[in-house]
């Protein structure tokens, strides 16, 4: 057992883990760990033939390792029978990735399908923990129409982030769990070898705190994206803006106030989204929703506008590609749109990223270098996508060598350190004055 993870070694419950995505294979692998005896349940034969030879569909640091490890101890096992991995569970963690599409609308009646797929085999008192992105009123509807069979629904919001999803796990800043009174022992149980204070709510509450703290880490980057689009046009620097807001007790040095990209990836749209779907139902006002996403739409175009003038045949080099660093999903991934947006309109892209390794369907057209150095080879401009530690081993010769022209662009001044003030570069930051 490794230092870091809890060091309980007698099962003390039976947790069957629904859906093995991201969320759902660390959440496994993690129970595992913490002494439960944990069944993965997913109906992808895929996933769990993956999962199976220790192969997440998702690279996130130490998990393999960890899937490999409570395997051979015998404490998680991955199937795709329901009828094997429900009936004997006490609790079943629903841990499925709610799908949305191109316009961040999420197909939460998917992840009831799958809820009902399972819904033969749960035995009487099971607790149903769903930590799957689902509206407010979610939890309600199905301990409705479940009633009859004597379960027990409750939530608990996902709290994980790609690339430090297991730290996250084991040592949360607090978990939110919502779910009648009486259930509260078995989730204590549950969650004990985890650090990090218990939140009690009731199911409603914690599933509007979802929507709640991703609205609200919308509503702060749309906020200090556009002030940074006024600070490129008045001489201000938003990188000073931000030490300014930070340094306020009352806002502190952890919110989400770093000039640069938009939100991408669903995660904090789907809430957005939620929300004013609510707010539409309910013939409630929601301003403030509608300006954070039209506010993120437009901020989606920053890079967009700082490459307009590209003419076709000029050549792009791109940065990183996946979602965010420390992970190897290219869903959603802001750089994927931004590679295809160069190429349809007839510009050359030369691209790296530590965790891309092979073509993808979705990089069509995009030539994989396989350093960074050879991707800026060449090109006219680069352009830092994705933030990946490496990166910043790159340094102000390195790229003049390197381009044609020396022209860097960097939505979250990642490079500002060894770039920003190298006459031979052409550096270019959101929220930073021409």
């Amino acid at each position: 057992m490794r230092a870091s993870g809890p060091r309980f070694r007698k099962a003390t419950m039976r947790v069957t883990v629904y859906g093995l995505w991201h969320l759902g294979s660390v959440t496994a692998a993690c129970l595992a760990e913490g002494g439960h005896e944990v069944v993965g349940l997913d109906p992808d034969p895929a996933t769990v033939t993956g999962l199976k030879a220790d192969r997440p569909p998702v690279d996130e640091p130490g998990l393999a390792a960890l899937v490999a490890e409570q395997r051979a101890a015998g404490r998680l096992r991955f199937t795709t029978d329901a009828a094997d991995a429900v009936p004997e569970a006490e609790v079943v963690w629903v841990c499925f990735d709610t799908p949305v599409d191109a316009n961040d609308n999420a197909d939460v009646q998917w992840v009831r399908d799958r809820l009902d797929d399972i819904a033969p085999h749960l035995r009487a008192g099971v607790r149903v923990l769903i930590s799957s992105q689902v509206p407010v009123g979610f939890g309600a509807k199905l301990a409705a129409d479940w009633a009859h069979r004597g379960v027990h629904v409750a939530c608990s919001p996902e709290n994980l982030r790609l690339g430090q999803a297991l730290d996250c796990f084991r040592k949360p800043d607090r978990v939110v769990i919502g779910c009648e009174d009486a259930d509260r022992t078995a989730f204590t149980t549950l969650l004990k070898p985890f650090g990090g204070d218990r939140v009690w709510m009731s199911v409603a509450s914690a599933e509007m705190t979802k929507h709640a703290v991703n609205a609200f880490l919308a509503t702060s980057v749309a906020f200090i994206n556009e002030l940074a689009r006024i600070c490129e046009v008045v001489g201000a620097d938003a990188k000073e803006v931000e030490r300014g807001l930070k340094s306020e007790q009352r806002i502190g040095p952890k919110a989400y106030l770093s000039p640069g990209a938009a939100f991408a990836g669903g995660t904090l749209a789907r809430d957005i989204g939620f929300l004013l779907e609510l707010a539409q139902q309910h013939d409630r006002p929601a301003h403030l929703f509608n300006g954070v996403r039209a506010s993120n739409e437009c901020q989606k175009n920053w890079l967009r506008d700082q490459l307009s003038g590209v003419p076709a045949g000029a050549t792009v080099a791109v940065l990183g590609l996946t979602y965010k660093p420390g992970t190897d999903t290219l869903r959603r991934s802001g750089s994927v749109e931004l590679c295809q947006w160069l190429l349809s309109r007839g510009v050359k892209v030369q691209a790296h990223d530590p965790a891309v390794k092979k073509p993808a369907e979705e990089l069509a057209g995009v030539e994989l270098a396989s350093t960074a150095e050879d991707a800026l080879r060449g090109a006219d401009i680069g352009v830092l996508a994705t933030p990946w530690p490496a990166y910043r081993a790159l340094t102000a010769a390195q790229v003049r060598a390197a381009m044609k022209k020396p022209k860097v662009i960097d939505p979250t001044h990642f490079l500002a350190a060894g770039l920003a003030n190298d006459p031979g570069v052409s550096y270019v930051a959101a929220g930073r004055a021409a």
